[in-house]
């Protein structure tokens, strides 16, 4: 049945993980745009080549868009010899969830996180999780108006820590991100970018700039796994946690390992050797179960057996911190890397204790990275 335009949900909570759903004006799916639309805002980052034809300079992909088209995220439209963001106030997700399920787990830990995502991405993995925002546009998904400012009065109402550009790619609602996150931080809230890391170094900068904390997924340590799996390649990937780390961007790391892709422990090996020699030892690696989605149905779960392998080989190349997720009990416990004094207690998104002080072990005084 129609309803009217400026529909409301009543507030609920979400079956699966108990996160806060929003009331919120919806806005609807149309074709076409002009930059008078409320969505529809000219892109930060690109350059015109003549003839009307832009290119985008946000990721890596540098997409050459011609007037009308769009670029591989499908949320960059050339309008009139001008590249512009059709992804700007109008999420199609929000919620208040745990910051562990970003997953963050030594970042402020048992606080909130309000999280939000616009339909799109620039990757086309085969395994996605969430392929019915990820892999369509903005103007394909039902979503709500909500600007800036109102989404930075929601999360201080909400009691949120953070804000979270999560669910899909949050890189390809760049303008909307950086936006929101420019005012969050005047506020004194945190914001978290949740990421494929597949941005480039100019735009990469920017959002350092006013972001705080990054969950971000290396898909694999193989090029042609990234072009195979995912739709692009290792390097930009491997260069954006370098300006994390060296932008002092507190990051944890998610590896996500796919029986025949990612479970080959000698990449794996190369994988965190490289982490210890480029990053360091400190940034939490989370070695994550693989559950059947999209076009990888044919392939088995990842068995837990080859997580904890996976775990094995990160603890030897010296990591400090290593968690499985999707697993029970793989992210119950942080241990001081020194004494092995379990310094935080968890059972699934909720802190049993946090016996940490002032950032050290309680015991032996070793220091816990992280933000507490």
């Amino acid at each position: 049945m129609e309803t009217s335009r400026r529909e409301f949900i009543k507030t609920t909570f979400c079956a699966t993980c108990s996160a806060m759903l929003f009331p919120w004006e919806h806005a609807w799916a149309k074709e076409g745009f002009s930059p008078a639309d409320a969505h529809v805002k000219e892109a930060y980052f690109y350059s015109k080549l003549g003839d009307n034809t832009v290119q985008c300079g946000t990721c890596p992909h540098e997409c050459v868009v011609t007037p009308g088209k769009r670029g591989r995220c499908r949320t960059k439209a050339n309008i009139g010899g001008k590249l512009y963001t059709i992804s700007y106030a109008n999420p199609c997700t929000v919620h208040v969830d745990p910051v562990e399920k970003k997953p963050l787990l030594h970042f402020y830990p048992g606080t909130k996180a309000f999280s939000l995502a616009v339909a799109g991405c620039n990757f086309h993995c085969l395994n996605c999780q969430n392929w019915e925002i990820s892999q369509t546009s903005p103007d394909k998904t039902r979503n709500y108006n909500i600007l800036p400012e109102k989404i930075v009065s929601m999360a201080s109402e909400y009691n949120c820590k953070s804000i979270a550009y999560t669910y899909s790619e949050a890189t390809t609602f760049f303008e909307y991100m950086v936006d929101i996150s420019g005012r969050a931080k005047k506020e004194g809230i945190k914001n978290i970018w949740v990421s494929n890391a597949y941005i480039r170094q100019p735009a990469l900068k920017r959002l350092c700039e006013v972001i705080d904390a990054a969950s971000v997924n290396l898909k694999s340590f193989s090029d042609k796994i990234y072009r195979d799996l995912n739709g692009g390649h290792l390097e930009p990937v491997l260069e954006t946690f370098k300006t994390l780390h060296e932008r002092g961007i507190w990051m944890e790391i998610i590896n996500l390992v796919i029986p025949t892709y990612t479970d080959d422990m000698e990449i794996i090996k190369k994988m965190c050797a490289w982490i210890v020699e480029n990053l360091g030892t400190s940034y939490p690696l989370h070695f994550s179960r693989f559950f059947p989605q999209y076009k990888l149905v044919h392939l088995p779960p990842t068995p837990v057996e080859v997580l904890e392998q996976a775990k094995e080989v990160a603890t030897k190349e010296g990591l400090h911190h290593v968690y499985l997720g999707n697993v029970a009990g793989g992210c119950d416990k942080t241990l001081c890397p020194n004494c092995k004094e379990t310094v935080i207690e968890r059972r699934g998104y909720t802190i049993l204790t946090n016996k940490i002080e002032d950032g050290k072990c309680p015991s032996c005084k070793t220091s816990i990275n992280g933000r507490w």
